[in-house]
């Protein structure tokens, strides 16, 4: 891993407290990174912060070692009860939630502050009972903490932390009532330290930290599109009926123990991980319908390298902390160019290298001038040549239809993969016309 994303800042500078500075030790960190070299000297004198950061740049580490610092150097708010929260850390989605959590259990190993997690889709009674007992560190998502809120579970009038991670994924998902529901029941901001992280600080982010903050400090650290500079990039323009082929044959030559296949459909997530395995390409699928102990078990096998192929939706791109990611395949072209970024990311953790492939099919192609301008760059054209296609492809057992299920479609993507029909009639595009590629380069091969 190169050192080029590190800043000329060292932790042991910062002054913080001796019990959370060994925590940093302990986690083997020394130099910060540009994140964290920017917030943390402000937050660590009280004063509140609306950052930009992805994931994979330290943020975690940034708001965490603030909050331990702050807490430790001030006594309880008078109001506070026994079993009231000190620290509330707001998250878009389960994984990130206890990903925040593993991250605080081990900066926070050396102090005494105790940590809960509350979060949907498990564990109800087991969270419950934990956080009656009593937490210094709330951080879980929005919807589960506000139920045992309502149930007098615990009280928000001990909080002197207030912490917002990816902002503007609570604005995709909805999220954004149940956010402001929780924060206008906290002690006034001028009471609490406040951090807000997000990968775009748009407009209605910057709103949001505004009405709810006091007066925070903005803090851009590099525009996400230069994520893209440590990717190694490329496109390939396959027809509807050579998309899974492609990937197949692509997924047999690099033979790759780390790869993770975005779709935009939880449905084609489904098929593309059933195609996969069928071919003796192991793969599961995950998407916002997996129970909560099936995602952590995929995500755990996925982490050590025994389930070699994970597909997902945009559920999986933020928020997940899965090291060494060797590849990403766009099986599905995004259809925001932020996602794209985000979705590259995954392989371009805290200033390692990775690789990106992906698919302009007929479907979804016509994103692409869009990702390649907010890229800065044209993604550079491989060729899909006959040998990259894999031959005499096995279907999954078809499973049985619903009553108003679609008729007439083949594998995913809409394509004939080992058999099924070809969809769009001769090669038309969702647009109407033929499905060309925006180079100029005439027609895609149906």
């Amino acid at each position: 891993m190169s050192d080029s994303h590190l800043s000329k800042l060292t932790f042991e500078e910062l002054g913080l407290t001796s019990d959370v500075a060994r925590g940093v030790e302990d986690a083997g960190f020394t130099f910060c990174t540009p994140i964290q070299a920017k917030t943390l000297p402000i937050a660590l004198k009280g004063k509140d912060v609306a950052g930009q950061a992805q994931t994979g740049t330290g943020k975690t580490a940034a708001f965490l070692l603030a909050a331990f610092d702050y807490l430790y150097r001030r006594p309880s708010l008078p109001e506070r009860r026994s079993n009231d929260p000190r620290c509330l850390i707001l998250a878009p989605t389960r994984e990130l939630a206890i990903q925040i959590h593993k991250d605080a259990e081990l900066l926070g190993q050396n102090t005494d502050f105790t940590l809960g997690l509350a979060y949907g889709g498990t564990d109800y009674d087991k969270q419950r009972n934990q956080l009656a007992a009593g937490v210094d560190f709330l951080i879980g998502t929005p919807g589960r903490i506000i139920d045992y809120f309502k149930q007098g579970v615990f009280s928000f009038r001990g909080i002197q932390v207030m912490v917002l991670d990816e902002a503007d994924r609570m604005f995709d998902l909805g999220f954004i009532k149940d956010i402001r529901y929780v924060m206008r029941r906290l002690p006034p901001p001028a009471q609490r330290l406040n951090m807000l992280f997000s990968a775009t600080l748009s407009h209605r982010v910057m709103e949001l930290a505004y009405e709810h903050m006091n007066d925070p400090e903005l803090i851009r650290i590099e525009p996400e599109k230069v994520t893209a500079d440590r990717v190694k990039q490329c496109i390939y323009f396959p027809s509807n009926t050579e998309k899974l082929p492609l990937l197949i044959g692509l997924l047999r030559r690099l033979d790759a123990r780390r790869t993770l296949v975005f779709v935009n459909m939880k449905r084609d997530a489904e098929q593309v991980a059933a195609f996969l395995s069928v071919n003796g390409i192991q793969a599961e699928a995950m998407s916002g319908d997996v129970p909560q102990r099936k995602r952590q078990r995929m995500l755990k096998d996925f982490q050590t390298g025994s389930l070699p192929v994970l597909v997902g939706t945009d559920v999986a791109s933020r928020g997940l902390h899965i090291p060494d990611v060797e590849y990403v395949v766009n099986y599905d072209l995004p259809q925001d160019a932020e996602d794209y970024v985000h979705r590259i990311g995954r392989t371009a953790r805290a200033g390692a290298t990775g690789n990106a492939v992906s698919f302009g099919c007929e479907h979804y192609v016509m994103t692409l001038p869009e990702i390649e301008e907010y890229i800065g760059m044209k993604l550079p054209v491989e060729a899909v040549e006959p040998e990259l296609i894999a031959e005499d492809i096995k279907r999954p057992p078809r499973r049985e239809r619903r009553p108003d299920a679609r008729r007439g479609k083949g594998g995913p993507g809409g394509g004939r993969a080992g058999g099924g029909r070809r969809s769009g009639g001769g090669g038309q595009s969702r647009r109407g016309g033929q499905g060309q590629h925006p180079r100029g380069g005439g027609p895609a091969k149906s």
